[in-house]
């Protein structure tokens, strides 16, 4: 079995969190981190269900060459 690394952005939303795949563009959501991320999982796993062979080709070559960080924008108080 191949194992694929993704990114995953966790935002507090009220009372819930918010989960997003940014290499994929996938979301989900759920009550807490655990559950967000759990649901963003089966979410990237159907989404990944749907790809050719030849789009699991390519996400295969990009693995390893994300860069991930933070941006500091200064702004008018």
């Amino acid at each position: 079995m191949n194992v694929l690394g993704f990114s995953a952005v966790i935002v507090p939303e009220g009372k819930s969190f918010s989960a997003w795949c940014p290499d994929l563009d996938v979301a989900s959501q759920g009550d807490d981190i655990k559950q967000a991320l759990a649901n963003l999982k089966e979410a990237v796993e159907l989404h990944l269900e749907c790809l050719t062979s030849s789009e699991l080709k390519q996400l295969r070559k990009q693995q390893g060459k994300r860069l991930v960080t933070t941006l500091e924008i200064p702004f008018p108080a």
